[in-house]
């Protein structure tokens, strides 16, 4: 019978914090951060990175599998001499279980490995993720050499870390993790992190036993969390030459993450995921501060319904612009904005022609002050040319025309707001979403599952379009009432529209239709659902939008599409108040303006 796991003894002036499969002491004293709200973005980082791991390593074996085959098959047309050669000089890979490359096997004889087949051919053992190829055949029969694939180990840097939660559930909870790098500037954050990486049994073990004179001569096992104290910058900066770069970098501090995104994009490897959060949503999706804004983010925040897709777009942007400096590109899988948050999981990847169409991707937004709608203005263009000589296509690059309006809106004639919005267009989230398969495969391991797999549904059904809309914010442009969802998305579909759910706001659409096809949508509801005129000024903006003729005659008729699959369930699709007073949090009490206190949210 299994022994019972000692109870643990919580010292005097510590509460212990159980999340998931960890459990922390927190001190009395608010001296590093946690905040108990934030399990949703903990779940939501360690589901993403367990399957952008695995996919990963999938891709890893499946081009280890194709060097095998190939160099099988050169082998099969070589001589019996050269082939006999081959196998002497074969030698095995000492680091192959590190580098999760390969390893090298010999077998006493083709009897002793039934299972292995001829060199071109592969077999599977009993354990499903290790694959054996048997390489080479020698020509005395007396032995097969066998070469095994090791699953993908990779390194993941926590840049600040507070009480170490995060990066404790990180080595607990994600099979694939080689070790974890947790850093804090804060001295009394690093001997919290110690304390509970300790407690979970992820610290530094003596390997031999015995305790000699000279402590740092003793034979210790790294452990798999590894704590450094110092500037993150610093850390990730160290990191980022070629031949040790990490393979994800998370980024969670107290307020905005812009300081650390440019040593965060170089220090992480080809094909690497970089996760940031910025709590700072008081700038980035308010107007009260857009100076701050463009200083961190360079761009500005927009006054407007659809403010918390912009701060996701802004910091996308930012991630963007500077990774281009070093010739790499992102890759946003999910883009989330959650309660005060934004929450981002990025690739970051080389390739200078992905890096050329950074301009193209790019633009400026003129903002209407008082009916919202929207005009983008990319920076760039591509052109794609066809030589007529050999087919070849060659892409050209060139300055946009512009601007897209005049300095009165086109649809209420109020004034135009230009907005400095350096805004990445294109999607929010990868078009697979794994992490909602991943969730819903194993809904036992999350605390916030249901939470996580309504948020993830919502936002794998969104269109491809900039902002999202709601029918009651429309409606008061028109002084009329607020006509139900369901009317309005049928009036799209039905005039041949798509749409689709925002996870950003409860109660809103995006569509492919323009502005001044919505208004005409509404301009018809007007029709059988009058408004009173008197009461709106003469010189109103309102009065605008109800003058104009619709071009078309809305239908609002039940489309069965207006239904998205995430209505059909039953799905926590937005936040519920967990707590009373529940939000950001309070900075822990050891920071100073000199030094920056990192907290894990």
């Amino acid at each position: 019978m299994a022994a019972r796991p000692s109870p643990i003894i919580v010292p005097e002036g510590f509460s212990l914090h159980t999340e998931n499969t960890s459990q922390i002491l927190l001190p009395s004293k608010n001296e590093a951060f946690l905040n108990p709200v934030q399990e949703f973005n903990r779940d939501l980082s360690v589901a993403a990175i367990r399957v952008w791991s695995e996919e990963l390593n999938r891709a890893k074996e499946q081009k280890w599998k194709q060097n095998q085959a190939r160099r099988a098959t050169q082998n099969e047309g070589r001589p019996n001499k050269k082939r006999a050669k081959a196998d002497r000089e074969a030698e095995p890979i000492s680091s192959a279980t590190d580098l999760g490359e390969s390893s090298t096997q010999a077998v006493p004889s083709v009897e002793a490995a039934p299972w292995a087949e001829n060199s071109a051919q592969g077999a599977q053992t009993k354990d499903a993720e290790v694959w054996t190829f048997a390489l080479r055949k020698s020509t005395c029969a007396k032995h097969v050499l066998l070469i095994q694939y090791r699953p993908y180990k990779f390194v993941l840097l926590e840049a600040l870390s507070a009480t170490g939660l995060r990066s404790i559930r990180y080595a607990k909870e994600i099979p694939l993790v080689k070790y974890v790098i947790a850093n804090d500037l804060s001295s009394s954050a690093t001997a919290a992190m110690k304390r509970n990486v300790d407690l979970n049994g992820l610290g530094e073990e003596d390997a031999t036993g015995l305790v000699e004179e000279n402590d740092d001569k003793r034979d210790k096992k790294v452990g798999k969390v590894r704590i450094n104290e110092g500037d993150a910058r610093v850390l990730m900066y160290s990191h980022s030459s070629e031949r040790n770069r990490v393979d994800v970098v998370d980024l969670d501090p107290y307020g905005t993450a812009a300081p650390f995104v440019d040593a965060a994009v170089q220090c992480v490897n080809d094909g690497g995921l970089l996760c940031v959060t910025c709590t700072d949503l008081s700038v980035l999706a308010t107007n009260n501060y857009p100076e701050k804004c463009f200083s961190n983010y360079g761009g500005a925040p927009v006054k407007a319904e659809y403010c918390h897709e912009v701060a996701l777009r802004l910091v996308l942007n930012t991630i963007s612009t500077s990774a281009a400096r070093y010739g790499r590109f992102i890759q946003p899988l999910i883009s989330l904005s959650i309660d005060f948050y934004v929450r981002l999981f990025v690739k970051v990847q080389s390739a200078p022609i992905e890096v050329k169409k950074a301009a193209s991707k790019t633009s400026i937004y003129y903002v209407c002050s008082m009916c919202q709608s929207f005009y983008g203005q990319p920076l760039g263009r591509m052109v794609e040319k066809v030589s007529e000589r050999n087919g070849n296509v060659n892409n050209l690059f060139k300055t946009h025309m512009g601007p897209p309006v005049s300095e009165e809106c086109p649809e209420c004639n109020s004034a135009m707001h230009v907005e400095y919005l350096l805004i990445i267009r294109g999607p929010l989230h990868s078009t697979r979403n794994l992490v909602l398969e991943h969730v819903e495969g194993n809904e036992g391991k999350y605390g916030t599952a249901t939470r996580m797999k309504g948020m993830l549904t919502v936002a794998k059904e969104e269109l491809d379009m900039p902002f999202y809309f709601t029918p009651s914010k429309l409606a008061s442009f028109f002084h009329c009432i607020c006509p139900a969802l369901d009317d309005v998305a049928s009036a799209l579909l039905h005039a041949g529209h798509q749409i689709s759910r925002s996870h950003a706001c409860p109660g809103s659409l995006k569509t492919t239709a323009s502005r001044a096809d919505l208004h005409d949508i509404f301009r018809s509801w007007v029709k059988t659902h009058p408004v009173k005129m008197e009461k709106i000024p003469e010189h109103s903006p309102s009065r605008v939008l109800l003058d104009k003729r619709a071009k078309a005659e809305a239908d609002f008729k039940r489309h069965p599409q207006t239904v998205t699959p995430s209505s059909k369930v039953k799905l926590v699709r937005y936040q519920q108040n967990p707590t009373p007073n529940w939000g950001p949090g309070t900075r822990a009490e050891g920071g100073t303006k000199r030094k920056r206190v990192t907290e894990d949210e």
